[in-house]
């Protein structure tokens, strides 16, 4: 698993610097580099925790150890807590997220594979595949549970104000993901697992509507200057739209039925955890419709010569949008709610995989079916009511987000995403450059440079002198050798007197 995590890494950073002659995208390229360095150091330090107290990384034999060891070892807290930093790093949760939305530098099917369906997961399929070791560490869990809440909330809040149709859909995976996390901290891993692959479907459908509306643009990607590009581009629109709905959470698209499953655990679990995770679901309709609107409704705000050259994309783009709209629509019936469906098809294909964690952590009362319908009804009360608040400000009364410069108050925060990247620059980016100038100074040229030379300049002059004894006369030769031998019989009968 390491291996590959490194490899999907390596991946990811020669991506994102794949236009390299920019420097902002070598420095995007960088910055997941080396972000994702500070996770990976803590996952393997878990790794060599696991080898030292196991004797061993193969999953059953460390579960088996794991068992002896019993529920709420330190040991175990502190393995499982050092893999989450890991899976913190891969799948950008706070504060380890700041790289996911620069990742967007790369080339938009990258964004759409890499930083939205398979690497960005890789965190929650490791801590669902180490499952028993995570059960066995309550607290750990509870670590994992507030941070993939604040970091879905925080994410949702970021998205509302950002104005690049890419920036939009980076915040709102990190989002997505912070959710996963919720559901993984509750032991709910098949629910986590389940919206990893409703989510890979619609998201990876929008990542590549929005490459298809950036072609159509000749690369423009704010969303202030576009508009009405439903009538030009309609199949982009028809499959956007559909994976729109569906991580809004409508049913009976992909992503209801995922969203629908860990909000029904939360509301069990925590009712406080309940309503934020809810709230990240409305805000997560709002902005993502706000995005349709301002991209394909109302007339067109861009330049007559960008207007004039508009046109869809060929069927090597939009073929694939087609796909994975079909199934955005109907990737989530594997997965159908108790109150629809005795079989859960998802859950039973990998209860063999979860089958040890039910056993430590087992399930609570199921909960009742109009408690659930109860739930479905708030759920979809609330992402429609989003819909319409964002149908009536963008499309009714046709707002279009001010310019950067005109951006005031709370909504300048939001829109700076909470300065969390010059935050980071202050604290961490310049000690680390004044401390490195430091070290140039100091180390490389006051001691490093200095003994070097001055080894050479030894070096030189010793060179310098023997180069006097060496005349070209064999007589001095002949004479230098006698001298030499005496020399060496003379301390040889020193040595044994």
């Amino acid at each position: 698993m390491f291996i590959g995590w490194e490899g999907v890494g390596l991946c990811s950073y020669l991506l994102i610097g794949f236009w390299f002659k920019n420097q902002a995208f070598n420095d995007a390229a960088k910055k997941a580099f080396i972000m994702n360095r500070i996770g990976d150091l803590g996952f393997i330090i878990g790794i060599f925790m696991m080898l030292f107290y196991f004797n061993s990384l193969n999953f059953d034999t460390v579960n088996i150890g794991a068992l002896k060891l019993g529920m709420g070892n330190m040991n175990i807290i502190y393995i499982t807590l050092f893999l989450f930093v890991g899976a913190m790093g891969k799948s950008a949760q706070l504060p380890l997220y700041t790289w996911l939305p620069d990742a967007m530098a790369g080339p938009t099917p990258v964004s759409a594979l890499i930083h939205a369906a398979t690497m960005v997961t890789a965190g929650i399929y490791m801590i669902a595949r180490s499952n028993v070791l995570f059960s066995l560490a309550p607290h750990t869990l509870d670590v994992i549970l507030i941070v993939g809440t604040a970091t879905s909330l925080f994410a949702a809040v970021i998205g509302l104000k950002q104005n690049d149709i890419k920036k939009v859909l980076a915040y709102s995976t990190v989002s997505q993901l912070g959710l996963m996390f919720a559901a993984l901290g509750m032991g709910a891993y098949e629910s986590g697992m389940f919206h990893v692959v409703t989510h890979a479907f619609f998201k990876a459908l929008l990542f590549l509507g929005a490459g298809s509306v950036i072609h159509a643009m000749g690369g423009e990607q704010d969303m202030r200057n576009m508009g009405g590009l439903g009538k030009y581009i309609k199949i982009t629109f028809a499959t956007f739209l559909i994976g729109t709905v569906a991580i809004s959470g409508i049913p009976p698209f992909a992503g209801f039925f995922s969203k629908d499953e860990i909000l029904a655990t939360a509301f069990e679990h925590n009712k406080v955890i309940w309503g934020l995770l809810s709230f990240s679901s409305m805000l997560t309709a709002f902005y993502m419709f706000r995005l349709v609107y301002l991209t394909f409704s109302s007339s067109f705000r861009g330049t007559d010569e960008v207007k004039h050259h508009i046109h869809e994309s060929p069927t090597t783009m939009t073929l694939p949008l087609i796909i994975l709209a079909a199934c955005s629509i109907i990737a989530g019936f594997i997965g159908l709610p108790t109150i629809l469906s005795h079989t859960h098809l998802f859950k039973n294909y990998l209860a063999s995989v979860f089958a040890q964690s039910k056993l430590i952590m087992p399930a609570g009362h199921e909960m009742s079916h109009s408690m659930e319908w109860i739930l479905v009804g708030t759920a979809v009360t609330l992402a429609l009511v989003s819909i319409g608040f964002a149908y009536q400000k963008y499309v009714m009364q046709k707002h279009v987000p001010a310019a950067d410069e005109n951006v005031k108050g709370i909504s300048k925060v939001v829109a700076n995403k909470f300065y969390v990247d010059e935050i980071y620059n202050t604290v961490f980016v310049k000690p680390i450059m004044l401390l490195s100038d430091l070290f140039l100074v100091v180390v490389d040229k006051l001691i490093v440079d200095l003994l070097v030379h001055a080894i050479a300049f030894i070096t030189n002059q010793i060179g310098r002198a023997l180069r006097l004894l060496q005349t070209g006369h064999v007589g001095f030769y002949m004479f230098a050798m006698v001298i030499s031998m005496i020399i060496l019989l003379a301390v040889q009968i020193f040595v044994v007197i």
